[in-house]
């Protein structure tokens, strides 16, 4: 956490540390107790520097309702990044993080609201700025991954994939060339990339309006082709598997995707899809790409720094 050191004069010269959060600030945050980060899930002070900034304008500052919040921002994040890096249940939280239900009615907040995707995207802007990218793709690459789903979802929202013999889930991913996500859907493990693809490619579309190529693999042949570039003006190119191909190979353009799918395994919370809604499956992805990314910006930062420091 990036901290402000106070010294208290008086009965003692030991320093005390302080939160820099907007809760901290404007909030109610500093009648509670602090923390120190201890797992490897936490931010380090570098991500915090970075995310802080992004963070969205809570509702309450921002004219728009509700009361001040009363528990640390950070220690909100790093509580869900536990979850989702670990794999836990709600109810097993760390007595040092807060409490487990208001930990929950932020995730689910910040879920149905739409901040975990926005955080999510301010930091693969970022990311695409420092890697000398535009931060509005042209270029996606497509696909799916089918996970078993655990009793707690409930049979409308899971399917049977008869390829791949998995009863639970289905996640469709769009990514940029870099392997970050635009956009993702989850359905039961029953919809063809096809039907899911007519719900994808249209809000990825919507949002990115410089996407002109996707690129995936042979489940995505036969009338979406036509249909994506008569409604959608996109080109999907299918690259093929040879025929001649025996075992593991990598494929132009869909390894980049492939890989993706394996960052978000790290995240014991997806090796599974555990979620009652489909929304909260896309969520916890959300946040599994935005650990990963933030990371990333703080490795890169403490770099560029590492020689200067030196000099």
């Amino acid at each position: 956490m990036s901290k402000c050191c106070v010294v208290v004069v008086g009965e003692s010269s030991r320093a005390t540390w302080e939160c820099d959060c907007l809760a901290h600030r404007f909030g109610n945050a500093a009648d509670r107790p602090e923390r120190r980060p201890r797992y490897d899930s936490d931010m380090s002070d570098a991500e915090w520097a970075l995310v802080r900034d992004l963070l969205p304008v809570p509702a309450w500052m921002a004219g728009r309702g509700g009361r001040p919040e009363g528990y640390c921002h950070r220690q909100m994040i790093d509580a869900v990044r536990y979850l989702v890096d670990n794999g836990i249940k709600w109810r097993a939280m760390p007595a040092d993080f807060p409490p487990w239900p208001r930990v929950y009615a932020f995730f689910a907040r910040w879920r149905d609201t739409g901040l975990a995707a926005e955080l999510h995207d301010r930091l693969r802007d970022a990311v695409r700025r420092a890697e000398g990218r535009n931060p509005e793709p042209s270029a996606g690459v497509v696909d799916s991954q089918s996970v078993k789903a655990d009793a707690t979802v409930t049979n409308p929202t899971r399917g049977f994939d008869a390829g791949k013999k998995i009863n639970g889930r289905r996640r469709h991913l769009l990514t940029d060339t870099l392997g970050l996500v635009l956009d993702v859907l989850v359905t039961p493990a029953s919809t063809t990339d096809r039907d899911a693809a007519r719900t994808l490619l249209p809000a990825g579309k919507e949002r990115f309006r410089r996407l002109a190529r996707i690129w995936a693999d042979g489940g995505y042949t036969g009338h979406l082709i036509d249909w994506a570039a008569q409604h959608l003006g996109l080109v999907v190119e299918v690259v093929r598997r040879s025929d001649d191909a025996h075992g593991f190979q990598v494929l132009p353009r869909r390894w980049v995707v492939e890989r993706s799918f394996a960052w978000f395994l790290r995240s014991r919370r997806l090796v599974r899809d555990y979620e009652r809604r489909t929304d909260t499956s896309e969520s916890v992805i959300w946040w599994s790409m935005t650990m990963l990314m933030s990371r990333r910006l703080a490795a890169q930062h403490q770099q560029r720094l590492a020689p200067a420091r030196a000099a």
